[in-house]
């Protein structure tokens, strides 16, 4: 059986970070795609120790939050 996760990927420093919001699982890769290659790994050994149940349904937003600078 398989399900849909969802990615957030964020350039961090040289690397990409890597990170499903289900399931609070992160990875990192040179690329973009070895971050989400990595990430599918760290997932499915993830789902290996802990097969739960999960949401059919899930929704992303984005939102803006007031950020103070500081020099």
């Amino acid at each position: 059986m398989e399900k849909t996760f969802s990615a957030v990927i964020t350039k961090d420093g040289k690397f990409f970070a890597s990170y499903c919001p289900e399931l609070g699982v992160a990875s990192q890769g040179k690329t973009k795609k070895a971050a989400l290659a990595n990430l599918k790994e760290a997932v499915e050994l993830f789902l290996e120790d802990d097969p739960i149940g999960f949401p059919e349904k899930r929704e992303v937003v984005e939102f803006k939050a007031k950020v103070t600078a500081y020099a």
